[in-house]
C-alpha cells in the first residue's frame, strides 16, 4: 500500500482483478519493509527504471535498491525488463499496478508481518502527505484550492462501516486511474491526485456524557 493503488484487507473490489497482486504469506513478508513499497510505488507511478535511479530519488544508495529490487523480484512484485535494459544496466518493472490484503485469517496466521506491512503503509501515505504539504505553496492556484486533509467522526455498527467503504470506492472508481501507460491519453490539464482513504476503528471509546456534544464537523485542514 505504498501507491494509492496499495489497499488495507477487506472486501475486494471487481477492478482488483485487473492486474492485481494479492497477497499471501510471502508476498505479505516481501512488502512489510517500507523501501520495498516505495520501489514498487515508483516503478507503478513512473514506469521502468534501474537501481540507480531508483535510488536517487529515495535518497538511498543503489546497493540497498539493488538488494530490495531483487527480494521484490523473487517474491514476484517486480520483474527485469529486457526492452530497456542492456549490458550495463539492469533495469526492472512492476508486475501489477495495485497490491490488495483482504485475507483476515492471513492477518492472524501472521500476524508480526501483516503489522509490519501496515505500518510500513501508513509511514509511506505520511511521507507522501509532507511531501505535498513541504510543495504545497509552490503549487498552482487551482490545485492548492483542491488539497484537502479531514476527518469525520461517526458512529457506526461494523456493517455500516463496510456499507461506507464500499460506498467510497464506487465513487473513486468512477474517476480515471493513473499508470503510465494511459497518462498520455489523459485530458489536457490532468494531474496525478492520491486518494487515500483510512478507516479507523475505535472500539471502546466512551460515548459523550449525558447532555453534551463532542466537537462539532470534521477536523483537519478543511471542517465540514
Amino acid at each position: 500500500m505504498t501507491d494509492p493503488h496499495e489497499k488495507p484487507h477487506g472486501a475486494e473490489p471487481a477492478e482488483s482483478g485487473t492486474n492485481a497482486a494479492v497477497l499471501d504469506a510471502k508476498g505479505l513478508r516481501a512488502l512489510a519493509h517500507p523501501l520495498r513499497l516505495q520501489l514498487v510505488g515508483l516503478l507503478r507511478k513512473h514506469g521502468p527504471s534501474t537501481a540507480t535511479r531508483l535510488a536517487e530519488r529515495l535518497g538511498v544508495n543503489s546497493g540497498t535498491a539493488s538488494y530490495h529490487l531483487r527480494q521484490l523480484g523473487a517474491a514476484g512484485f517486480v520483474e527485469e525488463d529486457a526492452e530497456c535494459g542492456n549490458a550495463r544496466e539492469r533495469w526492472w518493472r512492476p508486475v501489477h499496478q495495485s497490491t490488495w490484503f483482504n485475507d483476515p485469517d492471513l492477518a492472524e496466521r501472521e500476524p508480526e508481518a501483516a503489522l509490519a506491512y501496515l505500518q510500513s503503509v501508513a509511514a509511506t501515505y505520511t511521507l507522501r502527505t509532507q511531501r505535498t504539504l513541504n510543495e504545497l505553496q509552490t503549487m498552482p492556484r487551482a490545485w492548492r484550492d483542491t488539497f484537502d486533509m479531514s476527518d469525520w467522526p461517526l458512529r457506526l455498527t461494523p456493517a455500516e462501516a463496510a456499507a461506507l467503504q464500499d460506498e467510497l470506492r464506487e465513487v473513486v472508481s468512477r474517476y480515471r486511474r493513473d499508470t503510465p501507460e494511459k497518462a498520455a491519453e489523459a485530458p489536457e490539464g490532468a494531474e496525478r491526485v492520491s486518494v487515500i482513504t483510512h478507516f479507523l476503528p475505535e472500539p471502546g471509546e466512551p460515548s459523550a456524557p449525558a447532555g453534551r456534544s463532542g466537537p462539532e464537523g470534521a477536523t483537519g485542514a478543511k471542517t465540514s
